[in-house]
């Protein structure tokens, strides 16, 4: 299934930083699927990834928008799928080859139009642990070729350092 990893941040500070360590490292064509709760810091992962780009922007929630775009070392796309009709019917008409083609692309509420994203793919699944604290379990869903793009972000993933207020769980 790839590689995965399972973490424990102890803050929203951390977890941003986590995440602007992975997209200081990200190529142009990858695509981050986020899942999670309401409130277990989605966007705030993406401002970290967004920081990792160099973009200078501050992140905000696409909800009500199909997407917002962040230059940077790579643009940054930022779809949110909360409003499922609307990404799928963006995804079925072809979004999903578009998605990260020149850049990177990261889709909040990513379980919802799963079938439509591209592979390979990272994945990140961020739960409640406390009122600051999240568990991320970050793992790459390698696509046809796995030693192609996918292995280079599984080689990406397993590199990954973590930040001070991060742990690893296994």
């Amino acid at each position: 299934m790839g590689v995965e990893r399972d973490l424990l941040s102890h803050s929203p500070e951390a977890t941003e930083e986590l995440a602007r360590r992975l997209g200081a490292v990200l190529e142009a064509g990858a695509v981050v699927a986020l899942s999670g709760e309401l409130g277990t810091g989605k966007t705030r992962f993406v401002r970290g990834l967004a920081l990792g780009l160099g973009a200078v922007e501050r992140v905000s929630s696409p909800t009500y928008t199909l997407m917002h775009e962040y230059p940077g070392r790579l643009t940054l796309y930022h779809f949110d799928a909360w409003m499922e009709g609307r990404e799928r019917a963006f995804l079925e008409g072809g979004g999903a080859e578009w998605i990260g083609a020149g850049g990177v692309a990261v889709v909040e509420w990513a379980e919802r139009v799963a079938a439509w994203l591209p592979e390979p793919r990272i994945e990140v699944l961020l739960e409640h642990r406390g009122p600051d604290r999240r568990r991320l379990r970050l793992r790459v869903r390698p696509g046809p070729a796995p030693e192609a793009a996918g292995g280079a972000l599984e080689r990406m993933l397993a590199d990954l350092t973590l930040p001070g207020g991060v742990e690893e769980l296994s």
